[in-house]
């Protein structure tokens, strides 16, 4: 029921006919650039969130003293 390989060998040899081979190859060599570009602004951005993160929590930091007064028991 699935795809077998003669298949998958004859789609192939349509899809070059149509296109060309230098036209396939300047469509996987403009996927690939555009996988590596959204790979590097993902860990741009993962880096990005933690720096924020890390600036967000020193932020919040409050410093001081806690005094403790008694109150009159009644």
């Amino acid at each position: 029921m699935g795809i077998s390989i003669w298949q998958l060998v004859i789609v192939l040899g349509i899809v070059v006919l149509l296109f060309g081979t230098k036209k396939l190859r300047n469509i996987g060599s403009d996927l690939g650039g555009a996988v590596k570009g959204f790979k590097g602004a993902m860990k741009d951005g993962a880096a990005a969130d933690s720096a924020k993160l890390d600036q967000k929590e020193e932020s919040t930091i409050i410093e001081g003293e806690v005094k403790h007064e008694e109150k009159d028991k009644v």
